[in-house]
């Protein structure tokens, strides 16, 4: 069958939740999108799980062939609900994932810290993008952002410059529906957030989790893996994206 290619769509491809114990359904969609002819993807590194010599190894090849690492979080857990925001968000979007709601501002900032300086406690690049936990920041201001070592935050809504504090707007789909009404409300997103990106001219980000090829969705992940970005992406995406193969 031939390949059709989506020649009006910008898009980067991110794999969430890059842990020891994902790494082989991780190595599984990046083998499977570079064959649909996708770029090197970004790489979300969670660093407080326990990574051991051959793990780290992987990580560092993956990176040598193009693929770009970024902080993800620390423990990808949060350990309580905390407040009437993080209930609301862990019932209908993120369960247990969203460890910022759980923190004030200063942990947040720590834990964003640590999570950038592993990176280099281990021999890796150190990121320039991180990327919260279910994209949900918490309670971060433009100052306590610029403190930090990273240049972009990636959140639902898009990205933001850390330097400037703007806000880059960049539609977001995404396949993790471990449940009919998950799935109905992802494919409804999903379309709104293609169709905001054909309009606009955006880039279209789009985030796969190591699960999702065995959930509700992942016909409507296929579909799209099978159709490549015609054109580059373009703004924050350009920089932190994967360089292309030599």
């Amino acid at each position: 069958m031939r390949r059709h290619r989506s020649p009006d769509l910008r898009a980067w491809l991110s794999i969430h939740d890059v842990m020891p114990e994902t790494l082989d359904r991780v190595a599984s969609l990046i083998a499977h999108s570079r064959a649909q002819g996708w770029a090197p993807a970004t790489l979300l590194v969670v660093p407080g799980k326990p990574w051991k010599g051959a793990a780290l190894a992987q990580l560092r090849r993956w990176h040598d062939e193009g693929h770009a690492l970024a902080a993800h979080g620390w423990l990808h857990r949060a350990p309580h609900v905390r407040g009437l925001r993080h209930r609301v968000h862990s019932a209908l979007i993120s369960r247990d994932a969203a460890e910022h709601l759980a923190l004030d501002r200063a942990s947040i900032g720590r834990l964003m810290q640590a999570s950038h300086d592993w990176f280099g406690e281990h021999g890796l690049p150190l990121p320039t993008l991180y990327v919260p936990p279910a994209w949900a920041l918490g309670d971060m201001d433009r100052a306590s952002l610029r403190a930090l070592p990273f240049r972009h935050i990636e959140v639902t809504s898009g990205i933001i410059h850390t330097e400037s504090g703007r806000l880059e707007a960049q539609p977001l789909i995404g396949f993790e529906a471990d449940q009919r009404w998950r799935a109905h409300a992802l494919q409804t997103w999903n379309r709104a957030q293609i169709t905001l990106a054909r309009r606009t001219g955006r880039t279209l980000r789009v985030g796969i989790h190591p699960h999702d090829p065995e959930l509700a969705l992942s016909a409507a992940l296929e579909r799209v893996l099978a159709q490549p970005p015609g054109r580059e992406p373009t703004g924050a995406a350009a920089h932190y994206q994967a360089p292309p193969l030599h």
